[in-house]
């Protein structure tokens, strides 16, 4: 019967199950995007640094490697131990919000999805505002109480953001509506929070607006573990979310327990973005440009889209952190406002594209 979920498996089969996969060609260009990246991250600044000298020092600092740089000892702490941990940092948190980003739109079906629409954003937010305000730590370090604030209530909103979206029929749109809901109420309670402690509003404000900064190389520690695992976890899952995609009756019919599927990448995707957003605050829009993007450029499977907004994200990171570092220098302007300068001329333009099924 037409409709049916026999009648759609074969044709599913085809254009479903067996999407162009990842191309050399896009993977090269991921890897030159992260290249070239870096080598920026590494070189543009107040002390400005040769290029072929950043790349020796570089190689210099990998274990069993030897290379004279020729730069000065000052030039070399710079580039080991202030710019690489943030250009390091940098391609974590923009890979692991991509990722997030990519890994939402697929499971809810939903182009407009970001990392923060299970209400991530709003619980970071209160146990970061909470922390502040009790003058528990000044969000440096991988121990510092904010950052572990953070991330405790960004996963906080995120479970109850789901067990309140399974009262309503375990459906996408009741769990959208779910994290919407405990959004807005963990907004409230930190807008309260904020009234009754005027005196932190500047530095809850600068944490709100997002900053890749280091105090070394604990920052990227912290990140480096859940960006392996719940990248891991994701790309393990990225052909079943391809089957994802043509409904969850069609996909039953073939062999995929969507309900399954969907906890397990959505929790992934979650701790993913709840650990970036600890040690970054919250970085907006990301996880929005970064997979469409890629999806534009290089096709709509996600066993494309997935490995390629890891590679994108965290060279888009590092090229947002070194304008926001590098516009106003000497000072440094919130690396969220640049990736909001970007991001809603963007997501404007992906509103009107949607009608036209881009992906």
């Amino acid at each position: 019967m037409a409709g049916s979920p026999m009648s759609l498996a074969p044709e599913v089969t085809e254009a479903t199950l067996r999407p162009s996969g990842l191309r050399p060609a896009a993977l090269i260009a991921g890897l030159a995007a992260v290249a070239i990246a870096v080598t920026a991250g590494l070189t543009i600044g107040p002390a400005g640094i040769p290029v072929h000298r950043a790349v020796l020092e570089l190689f210099d600092a990998l274990p069993g490697l030897t290379f004279d740089s020729g730069l000065s000892s000052a030039h070399a702490a710079i580039v080991r131990e202030i710019r690489l941990p943030r250009v390091v940092l940098g391609l974590l948190v923009g890979a692991t919000l991509s990722m997030s980003g990519a890994t939402y739109q697929a499971a809810f079906r939903n182009p407009l999805a970001d990392p923060y629409l299970l209400g991530i954003a709003a619980g970071a937010g209160l146990g970061a505002t909470i922390a502040i305000t009790n003058n528990l730590g000044d969000g440096a370090g991988a121990l510092d109480p904010v950052p572990l604030a953070a991330f405790a209530g960004g996963l906080i909103a995120v479970t109850v953001s789901y067990a309140a979206g399974h009262l309503g029929g375990r459906s996408t749109a009741s769990l959208i509506l779910a994290g919407i809901a405990v959004a807005s109420f963990l907004t409230a309670c930190q807008t309260y929070v904020l009234q009754a402690n005027s005196d932190a509003f500047r530095k809850i404000f600068a944490w709100i607006l997002g900053r890749i900064a280091t105090s070394g190389w604990s920052e990227p520690a912290l990140m480096l573990p859940y960006f392996v695992l719940t990248t891991a976890v994701v790309l393990r899952y990225r052909r079943a979310l391809d089957v994802l995609a043509v409904g969850d009756e069609e996909a039953a019919a073939l062999g995929i327990e969507p309900r399954k599927v969907r906890l397990i990448v959505v929790l992934a995707a979650s701790l993913a973005a709840a650990a970036a957003v600890s040690v970054s605050g919250l970085i907006g829009f990301v996880g929005i440009i970064v997979p469409h993007t890629v999806r534009l450029a290089f096709g709509a499977s996600n066993r494309v889209v997935l490995p390629l907004s890891v590679l994108f994200g965290g060279a888009f990171m590092v090229l947002a952190d070194l304008g926001a570092r590098t516009v106003l220098s000497p000072s440094e302007l919130p690396i969220g406002v640049v990736t909001a300068f970007l991001g809603a001329p963007f997501f404007v333009l992906v509103l009107r594209t949607t009608r036209r099924e881009v992906w």
